[in-house]
């Protein structure tokens, strides 16, 4: 079996690093991927990819990238879920990263 994602986007927002009660260092962040074909509008959709950086990857993201940020993400699909307060459940499927490569930064207009 093989689960194995390449994703390239750009960062929706700044990245914010957190601390878990472990010591971990951990950051979420979410890409923005244009997709390959216009919609029935003659438009590009959108489609925002959430993924999960741990230790070293998530200290180094959340240093050197910022929103606007284009990044390349190679990991594997998770998914999770968790119940919130008003007793539904929430899944999640989201990209934890093996490694993140900063491709370029947004242009300063």
């Amino acid at each position: 079996m093989l689960n194995q994602s390449i994703i390239v986007g750009r960062l929706v927002k700044d990245p914010e690093l957190r601390t878990t009660e472990n010591g971990n260092k951990v950051t979420n962040i979410t890409l923005a991927v244009s997709r390959s074909y216009k919609n029935i509008d003659g438009e590009y959709d959108t489609d925002f990819i959430p993924c999960v950086l741990w230790k070293g990857t998530a200290e180094n993201t959340s240093q050197y990238c910022k929103k606007g940020d284009l990044v390349a993400i190679k990991g594997s699909l998770q998914s999770r879920f968790y119940d919130k307060e008003d007793g539904t459940r929430n899944y999640v499927i989201e990209v934890v990263a093996d490694k993140v490569t900063f491709l370029s930064t947004k242009s300063k207009d």
